[in-house]
């Protein structure tokens, strides 16, 4: 799949995909609305970051694509792309312990620090999409 062209769309079930980690240079759009809310997004090779609300939600180093984003009130899930392995941070609930599943196979608890962020790494490079699952444990 690569990149998304658009930088971020609406998918058909509600779910946001975003990132392009194929530009050499750091393009961003603002004021996306989805659900009443405003999404940002800054992306590129080195880095691809997304803020609902002016709120951190994602970001990841190196750039990734990500599909089907999407938020519910036990966490978040969804599938990501990039050309080698990289380290994400999602935005969640403060101090809170969430199971994290990569490609359906458990890598244990992490507690959210009291700003909410928690961290994982993902290999990718071989693979098309990783999925990740991440739920209040």
């Amino acid at each position: 799949m690569a990149a998304i062209k658009e930088l971020i769309r609406t998918e058909a079930d509600g779910s946001l995909s975003f990132g392009d980690y194929e530009l050499d240079k750091k393009t961003k759009l603002a004021d996306f609305n989805h659900e009443g809310n405003l999404y940002k997004v800054k992306t590129f090779r080195e880095i691809t970051k997304l803020e609902r609300n002016e709120m951190f939600v994602y970001e990841s180093v190196p750039g990734t694509a990500v599909q089907n984003f999407q938020v519910s009130g036990d966490g978040v899930e969804f599938q990501v792309e990039g050309p080698e392995d990289a380290q994400i941070t999602i935005g969640l609930e403060n101090d809170v312990e969430y199971v994290v599943l990569v490609d359906g196979v458990s890598t244990g608890t992490v507690k959210t620090n009291l700003g909410g962020k928690l961290p994982l790494s993902v290999e990718l490079g071989a693979k098309e999409l990783v999925s990740v699952k991440i739920t209040k444990a």
